[in-house]
Formats: structure tokens, C-alpha cells, sequence
């Protein structure tokens, strides 16, 4: 009797979770359970008002944000049979590549579902720069108001964070598949349904469909084919055998495959051009979200899938990829010189900064990887507080055209105005923020690449890097004078209401404080790229 009760005992904790497995479980559960619930209030004859979808929206992402905070801190793992027949399994881990990514994307999340859903009105005229118009224009209303399917687009913002987070934790190639794809829909659904009406969000949402998908499709092919020579979908199980009894010439073709598809979701030259149109469109939460998170999940898949798994087919593609990311810095640098509209312009903006990160990751050097890192969660953390404040500035102006006159940020909202200088400074490149360490690593790897990489080419990139960096600060100053600086005090607009000014001050904490003290973050990934590198 008493072998017989213990037996029973072990076996009912056994079905219990581990409190390290609790903290996935807090993580992930409570973004797709109140996402659910959300898309079936939407069907109800009287749907939800606005504070209760916005308080059950909140209250997901910030559970869901302490599930993170306590995964990356315990680090469990998670490995349940999924289909044992194809060998594949339930696999959830994280190492110091995942961690600043799903941090990232918690605090972005949290941001993003924070902030107001404005539905535009009618255009606001604003006079052309060479008029003289003292009128103030009504000043939109800012704060959270009743809008038609605002359950439908909190689910999609949370379904959003969910996907992203699955990406980054997944150990297993088909899950991490899942999770690229989860994103998809409600992406589209978020840009064509919630985007600005008074552009083609329909054409928008058309394009990223076909481009991702296109990705998407294009990433499944490799990883089968890395699946199929290997035997196994287990992805550390792919990086332990970094390469061994995959031929030079499927190396080759397996990288390629998958470097097109993953520079498709970043996305790098000459494949970027979706993305301006989309950010310009999309709703500022979209925006946020789009740029801090899913470009993310291409370079994350470099790291993850090509680097580590193909070494040698990524040798060989390396110095394409280092081009076409300096080719993109420059390119995007001087479209930023002459972009009229500023949410476009801060969208050619990722596509330089990106730029950066490709370069560095194609170094293969330790340095090189590390920068890569650390400039894609600072890119996140720039670009989102910069969207924050263009997507407010947008809908208090009616429109987001450089070339109508404006009321000066620093005399009519200094608290948008201080956002949008820190994110500009930051942007640069300056010294003490979070950008510069991304930017000048990118160029100091390049200037000594791994020995196997051609050494002249890819000195000959950080020479053409830094004349991107030059490019940068070119088109920060010219946002700033005609956005920020000026005494003309009409037509007002508010100033930031208390979510943005939440939203902005938690950013731009992180951007300061990674800029003063880089190893908060190097020091996580250090040990994980060692290994990645290390085969």
C-alpha cells in the first residue's frame, strides 16, 4: 500500500509543472487567453467599452511581462512530445541571444498596448511654408475615445506580442515557424483595418501580406531542408553539430535560401521597400510594435539558424550581405535627406540602422555578434520611443508633412519635444546613449573581420558605414530644425497626455541607461555568442 500511494504521489507531481516552467506559462498564457476573449467580445451584440478592453489589454501584457522578467531570470525550459512520429517536440528554453529580445518585447508590448487607437478625421490644411498663418487649428482630441472594433485590435496587438515571444523561446525549428507565422494575421488586420484611411492601407497591408509570406515561405524551405539533412527539428541540436554532414554546396544553397527569407523580414537592400509604405500607414501601436519587435525576428533568425547551423554556407554568403547592409545605411541615409513625410522618414531610419546590424553580423567575429545584438535591442528601443512620438504628433497635426509650417515642439510640447531630441540623439549615434554602441561596434568589427572574410572589402564597408553615420546625423539635424527648434507658437497642439508620457520616460530610461552602461547587456550575451560561435 504504501509503495503503491507513492507511486501515485510521484506520479501527480510529475504532472505538475516546476515553478520555472510556471514563469513560460505566466509569460505566455494570460497574452493568448485575454487575446481570445477579446476577439469573441468583439461578436457580442453590445461590445465592451473602451476602459474595460484597455484595462484587460494592460493587465495581459504586463502579467505576461512579469512571466517574462521571471523566465529570463530562472532560464527553465520546457520539452513535451509533440508529434514523435516526425521526431518534433514542444521545446521552450531561452539563452543570452533570447533574453534582451523577449525583455524587449515585453517592454514594447506593454508600451504598445498602452497607447490610444486614434481614428483620423477629415485632413487638417496647414499652411505651406512659405505662408504666414497665426490661426490656431483645433486641437484633436488625444486621449481614448469609443472606436468601433477596439477589442479586435487589442487582441491583435496581444496575439502580436505572443507570436514574437514564441519566436524567440522556441528550441524546436517547427514551433519557431509557428511563431513567425502567429505574427502574420493580426499584423495585416492591424495595418488594414486600424491603419490611416487617408491612405492605400489597403495596397499597405497587400504589400506586407505578399512580402512576408514570401519570407515566410522561403524560411520554411530551409529549415525542412536543414531538418532533412540533419534528422532532427531540435535547434540545439542543430548548432552542436554546426555544419557537420551538410556538404559544402547544400551549406551554400540552405544558407541562401534562408538569408533571402529572413532579409525579407528585416528587411535589407534591396528588399526594404515594403516598409516604409507600411510603417506610414499602420497605427502608431502597429508601428511601435513592427519596428522594436518582428524586424527583430530576422536578425534573431540569422543568429539562430544560419550562423550557428550553416557556418560555412554563411562564410560564403557573408560579404554579399555586409554590402547590400552598408548599401542600405547609405541608400535610407539619403532618402531621409529629402522624405517629406516623418513617420516614412523615421521608418528609412530602421532600414540604416539595420543596416548596421547586418554588417556587424557578417563580420563573424565575437565582436561582431555582440554589437549585432546589442544594436538590434537598441534599435528597438529608439525606434520605438520615436514612434511613440511621430504616431502622437500625426494625429495631433492631421498629417505628418515636413514641408507645412508647425508650431516649434520646444515652445508648444516640451515633453514630445525632449522625446523626440533624446530619440534623435540617440539615432546619431552620440556617445551615451544606446545607439552609439550598435553603430560604432558595427564599424570597429568590420575594420577587423573574422579570417576567413576579406579583409580590404570589409574595411572598405566601415569606411562606407561611417559616411552613413555622417548621413545620419545629416537628417536628425534637419528633423530637428524643422520640427523641434523655432519660436512660432501657432497652431498649438496638446502636449503629451500621461500614457505617452509613461510610454516615453520607460523607453528612454533604457536608451540612456544601456548608453552609460553597455555591460548591462553585453554581459548576458557574451557567454551565449562564445558558444554560437564555437559551434
Amino acid at each position: 500500500m504504501n509503495n503503491s500511494l507513492r507511486s501515485a504521489v510521484d506520479q501527480a507531481v510529475g504532472l505538475v509543472p516546476d515553478l520555472g516552467v510556471g514563469w513560460l506559462l505566466l509569460a505566455l498564457a494570460p497574452l493568448l487567453f485575454v487575446a481570445i476573449t477579446l476577439v469573441v467580445a468583439a461578436r457580442w451584440p453590445t461590445a465592451p467599452g473602451r476602459r474595460t478592453v484597455h484595462l484587460l489589454s494592460m493587465a495581459a501584457a504586463s502579467v505576461s511581462a512579469l512571466g517574462v522578467a521571471g523566465t529570463a531570470l530562472h532560464r527553465p525550459t520546457l520539452d513535451l512530445p509533440w508529434i514523435p512520429s516526425l521526431g518534433v517536440a514542444f521545446r521552450l528554453g531561452l539563452d543570452g541571444i533570447s533574453i534582451p529580445l523577449i525583455l524587449l518585447t515585453a517592454l514594447v508590448g506593454v508600451v504598445a498596448v498602452s497607447l490610444h487607437l486614434h481614428v483620423p478625421g477629415p485632413k487638417r490644411e496647414v499652411a505651406p511654408a512659405d505662408e504666414d498663418v497665426a490661426t490656431t487649428a483645433p486641437i484633436p482630441v488625444v486621449r481614448g475615445v469609443d472606436v468601433a472594433g477596439l477589442a479586435t485590435y487589442h487582441a491583435c496587438l496581444l496575439l502580436v506580442i505572443l507570436g514574437a515571444l514564441v519566436t524567440f523561446l522556441a528550441g524546436d525549428a517547427l514551433l519557431f515557424f509557428i511563431g513567425l507565422e502567429l505574427v502574420l494575421i493580426p499584423m495585416w488586420i492591424l495595418v488594414a483595418r486600424y491603419g490611416d484611411p487617408r491612405s492605400d492601407r489597403d495596397g499597405a497591408a497587400l504589400r506586407f501580406l505578399i512580402v512576408t509570406v514570401l519570407g515566410s515561405t522561403l524560411i520554411l524551405v530551409g529549415l525542412l531542408g536543414v531538418a532533412t539533412t540533419t534528422g532532427t527539428t531540435d535547434l540545439a541540436r542543430w548548432s552542436a553539430l554546426a555544419g557537420s554532414g551538410i556538404p559544402g554546396p547544400t551549406q551554400a544553397v540552405l544558407a541562401a535560401i534562408l538569408l533571402i527569407g529572413l532579409a525579407l523580414k528585416i528587411p535589407v537592400f534591396p528588399l526594404h521597400t515594403w516598409l516604409p509604405w507600411v510603417h506610414a500607414t499602420a497605427p502608431t501601436a502597429g508601428s511601435v510594435l513592427l519596428a522594436a519587435v518582428l524586424l527583430k525576428i530576422g536578425t534573431y533568425g540569422i543568429v539562430r539558424l544560419v550562423i550557428p547551423v550553416l557556418p560555412d554556407g554563411f562564410a560564403l554568403w557573408a560579404p554579399l550581405l555586409g554590402g547590400l547592409g552598408v548599401t542600405g545605411v547609405i541608400w535610407a541615409g539619403l532618402a531621409c535627406l529629402v522624405e517629406r513625410d516623418l513617420k516614412r522618414l523615421i521608418a528609412w531610419s530602421s532600414v540604416a540602422h539595420l543596416g548596421f546590424v547586418v554588417l556587424a553580423l557578417a563580420t563573424g567575429t565575437e565582436t561582431g555578434l555582440q554589437v549585432a545584438l546589442f544594436g538590434n535591442v537598441a534599435h528597438g528601443l529608439i525606434s520605438a520611443l520615436l514612434f511613440v512620438v511621430v504616431g502622437g504628433l500625426k494625429h495631433r497635426w492631421g498629417s505628418a508633412d515636413l514641408s507645412a509650417v508647425r508650431a516649434a515642439l520646444r515652445e508648444v510640447t516640451p515633453r514630445l519635444g525632449a522625446a523626440l531630441v533624446l530619440g534623435m540623439a540617440a539615432s546619431m549615434g552620440l556617445p551615451g546613449l544606446a545607439g552609439f554602441w550598435g553603430e560604432f561596434g558595427a564599424l570597429y568589427a568590420a575594420w577587423s573581420p573574422a579570417p576567413d572574410r576579406p579583409e580590404a572589402w570589409f574595411r572598405g564597408f566601415a569606411v562606407v558605414a561611417a559616411l552613413g553615420g555622417a548621413l545620419a546625423v545629416a537628417y536628425a539635424v534637419r528633423v530637428l530644425r524643422e520640427v523641434w527648434s523655432g519660436d512660432r507658437v501657432e497652431p498649438r497642439i496638446p502636449d503629451a497626455v500621461r500614457t505617452e508620457r509613461v510610454a516615453l520616460r520607460l523607453l528612454g530610461v533604457w536608451i540612456v541607461l544601456l548608453g552609460v552602461l553597455p555591460t548591462l547587456l553585453l554581459a548576458i550575451t557574451a557567454p551565449a555568442v562564445r558558444e554560437v560561435l564555437g559551434g
